[in-house]
């Protein structure tokens, strides 16, 4: 069931981009990053109201800590971004941006302890190597 939400995220990452470079002509890309998160949080926040995810549910500190800086990463993933799109073609940007599957897998072997097999090796080789065909006039 996880590839279904996989492949449902993939779908909703590539309409973002097509929406967001459409959406950034003529407004400075940090306001359309803004605008985006406004719509995200009141999105977010409707569903755990909906579902009632908030209720009974205790957050520790620790945990807290982590999803602050996620969301900071996040925030700044999306004001450089908008500011790519912007600047830049979606075919070019997005590649580039999806470089994160290979420093996702780097970083979860140095910070996670995961390990990195062949086949995780070769895969993450081979989006750098796509990434650069994509990128390279």
């Amino acid at each position: 069931m996880w590839w279904i939400y996989a492949l449902l995220s993939a779908l909703f990452a590539a309409l973002t981009a097509i929406f967001a470079k459409i959406g950034v002509a003529g407004i400075p890309s940090d306001l359309a990053t803004a605008i985006r998160t406004i719509v995200i949080l009141v999105v977010a926040w409707g569903i755990v109201l909906a579902r009632g995810a908030y209720r009974g549910v205790s957050i520790s500190r620790y945990t807290l800590v982590f999803l602050v800086l996620s969301g900071l990463a996040t925030g700044l993933s999306w004001i450089f971004y908008f500011r790519a799109l912007q600047a830049g073609k979606v075919s070019q940007v997005a590649p580039v941006d999806k470089l994160s599957v290979a420093l996702t897998i780097v970083l979860s072997a140095v910070f996670l302890q995961e390990s990195i097999t062949w086949k995780t090796g070769i895969g993450a080789l081979l989006i750098i190597a796509g990434t650069l065909v994509l990128i390279t006039k």
